[in-house]
């Protein structure tokens, strides 16, 4: 009977693994192949219900064809005034543009600015040119490169989207082998064996292939949209949490195999006790990000599911493939190192118990010290300020269209190229062009002629005009998005129907969509990562107490965001969906470590007490657990490789955070909480021990519980 059913106990493990091994040869290309699917299109991720939004689709009436505006600009070489002559040859360089491939109408004359020192002229492109923008754009300078003694620089939306790609073109190579890297030599650090740190990656990559393969079917078909930002948080965010959930795993199987020596009911063992943990942390994450569903931005709601699908296949390998090769490699996965049981007084324990040692003597101090010191920090919360980037800060390194946009705004209005766009109704376009010309901080506004250009004839489509009114400032500039409010309150009474739009209305409602998004969608992740600790834990008291912490870790860590962003790396301000993003990431991956905490002491108290239980649980998770949070520091801090503010951003408020809540709030904070409190912190469950007659502790088979 025995030779018969020991072969079969191999089974499971061995087609386990055959089965991902499959997966990831069928799906690891996808991680690399997910650009394909996506878009760096600005357009495509504003706000479904805003005003500006509504202008694009009025606004198609009014072009023979939709088109991503190219801005010519020249200067002088010697710094002075541009010639008549080369005025005439900027304009016969654009009109021979006319037809050329990807140029979708007829470009603009060359426009002389007021101070004699630049020319200006706009070529339109087909929007749908995608890797070829860039060979298009090198066509139009090497057109424009014609007119002698004159610098040229491309600005405006096109070459925008051109830098942005660029800046992207690392997410699929650099991105995934910084991360990956980083995470190998941590791995390497914590465990100090060869095997098993290259069995977690591997275990990363299947789970990243396999994500990436299911979103790239999505997007194929339009049921998501992905762009630059939500790929490269794709491929980090799975990579983290794999290795994190791979972490707990490990360091359970690792405790297993000490006691029970037998390889296969190790990892059956480590298995049945972190899946609790494990499946509640991933189900506040992917429920947190799927909470984004609620936003009215594109590019949040696409995040949402993206996030959550990369959620799911970290935790099938985890739980799949990762047990199943721990149980055929046994002590080989951790050689040179042997098992090591978490009672054992070596290594990285003791240092735990030099900390559980403190929280027991002197809890009420400890607490009350590091609230203090994370009310400190979020006293510095409204520092931060998410009002939008600016174009001069959107890109770490200098960028071209930049340093052309600024060449243009001294030159030109500060909206010249980027008009706002008024749709009005025709009977009452003398009006309100009257009116916007006359805000304070428009420079000039008059109705669009038949051929898309101010002046002429206007062109009436359906009842209707479109206005374009140039803006003194720049366009994404905070004067600017305040014009544009102006704008809409000063031409609404000469017109009750009419809709203002353009770039910068697209910032301004992309602004206010996000501060509405945060209002909605922060009470629903909160409500939803209460409810799992409720569920988990069988308490009241203490997930509200865990809810408090994670929260107050992420309004520290915004406020210490906001100093380092300002005086330190000279941002003046977020992109409008940092502050979301970072809530998300920060508050769910924060009670992640809660979860791997409490659920292991609440294992403990069931067997022992609570004071017995917080000390046991912090001395047996207290090295696995903040090697997760170095882990998923390094990965998010890998997102920095991309030169875009955006990212940087991101990268720093979730990799400072989650050290923060690691070293702070899991290990210091929440165990002298829990060790003051005492057994109350259950309410108003109530854990109790039963011990056998003789007075040991009960076995685990005899641990009762009375809820």
């Amino acid at each position: 009977m025995n030779t018969v059913r020991r072969p079969a106990r191999w089974l499971v493990p061995l087609a386990l693994v055959i089965v991902w091994l499959g997966l990831g040869g069928a799906f690891g290309s996808y991680a690399g192949k997910l650009g394909e699917v996506s878009t760096n299109d600005q357009a495509a991720f504003l706000p479904r219900s805003a005003e500006s939004t509504k202008v694009i689709e009025r606004q198609k009436a009014f072009d023979q064809r939709e088109t991503l505006p190219a801005i010519v600009v020249w200067t002088s070489g010697s710094g002075g005034d541009v010639t008549p002559a080369q005025q005439a040859a900027a304009t016969r360089a654009l009109r021979s543009l006319k037809g050329a491939t990807g140029v979708a109408g007829e470009p603009s004359p060359a426009l002389r600015s007021k101070d004699g020192a630049a020319l200006e002229g706009v070529v339109p492109l087909r929007p749908d040119l995608g890797d070829r923008l860039p060979d298009v754009l090198a066509d139009v300078r090497k057109a424009a490169g014609d007119v002698a003694g004159a610098r040229v620089q491309l600005a405006g939306p096109a070459a925008t989207q051109s830098d942005l790609a660029d800046a992207f073109s690392g997410i699929d190579g650099l991105l995934l082998g910084v991360a990956l890297g980083a995470v190998l030599v941590i791995l390497l650090l914590v465990y100090r064996s060869v095997l098993l740190p290259f069995v977690i990656i591997i275990s990363a990559v299947f789970a990243l292939g396999v994500a990436c393969a299911i979103v790239y079917v999505l997007a194929d078909h339009g049921v998501v949209r992905v762009d630059g930002q939500v790929q490269g948080i794709l491929s980090i965010l799975v990579i983290g949490a794999a290795t994190d959930y791979a972490l707990l795993l490990t360091a359970r199987f690792r405790e297993e195999l000490a006691h029970r020596g037998d390889r296969v009911a190790a990892a059956r063992a480590a298995l049945r006790g972190s899946l609790g943990a494990i499946t509640a942390s991933a189900a506040t994450v992917a429920l947190g990000l799927l909470a984004l569903l609620l936003s009215d931005l594109t590019n949040n709601r696409a995040l949402g599911p993206v996030g959550a699908i990369g959620i799911t296949c970290a935790v099938l390998t985890t739980l799949t493939f990762l047990p199943a090769v721990l149980a055929l490699l046994g002590r080989a996965a951790l050689w040179p190192a042997k098992p090591r049981s978490a009672d054992a007084e070596s290594g990285g324990h003791g240092i735990w118990r030099r900390v559980a040692h403190w929280v027991d003597t002197r809890p009420r101090p400890l607490w009350l010290g590091t609230l203090a010191l994370l009310l400190a920090g979020a006293a510095f919360f409204p520092a931060l300020r998410s009002s939008g980037v600016p174009l001069n800060e959107l890109f770490v390194n200098d960028a071209p269209s930049v340093a052309a946009q600024q060449t243009l705004g001294k030159h030109f209005p500060g909206g010249s190229g980027q008009p706002v766009v008024i749709i009005a109704d025709a009977g009452k376009a003398d009006r309100v062009s009257r009116v916007a010309a006359a805000t304070p901080g428009v420079a000039a506004a008059r109705p669009a002629g038949a051929s898309g250009r101010p002046g002429g004839a206007p062109l009436v489509k359906d009842g209707r005009v479109r206005i374009d009114a140039v803006l003194s400032d720049a366009p994404d500039s905070d004067a600017a998005k305040r014009t544009v409010q102006r704008l809409r309150d000063r031409v609404r009474p000469a017109d009750p129907g009419v809709l203002v739009g353009g770039y910068t209305a697209q910032q301004y409602d992309t602004q206010r969509t996000a501060a509405h998004d945060r209002t909605l969608i922060v009470p629903v992740v909160l409500a939803i990562i209460l409810t799992i600790l409720v569920l988990l834990l069988r308490s009241l008291l203490l997930p509200v107490l865990l809810v408090a912490t994670v929260a107050l870790n992420y309004m520290a860590t915004l406020g210490i965001a906001g100093l380092v962003f300002q005086h330190g790396f000279g941002f003046s301000g977020t992109d409008a969906s940092v502050p979301l993003y970072g809530f998300v990431f920060l508050v769910a991956l924060g009670v992640d470590y809660n979860i791997f905490l409490m659920s292991r002491v609440r294992e403990e108290t069931l067997r022992l007490d609570t004071r017995q239980g917080v000390l046991r649980g912090l001395i047996a998770t207290g090295g696995v657990i903040t090697s997760a949070g170095v882990v998923l520091a390094a990965t998010f801090a890998a997102l920095a490789v991309i030169p875009l503010a955006f990212l940087a951003q991101i990268a720093f408020i979730v990799a400072f955070g989650v050290l923060l809540d690691t070293i702070v709030v899991r290990s210091v904070l929440v165990p002298a909480l829990v060790r003051d409190i005492g057994p109350t912190v259950w309410w108003p469950g109530r854990l109790s021990r039963h011990r056998p007659a003789d007075g040991r502790a009960a076995a685990p088979a005899e641990r009762a519980e009375t809820v």
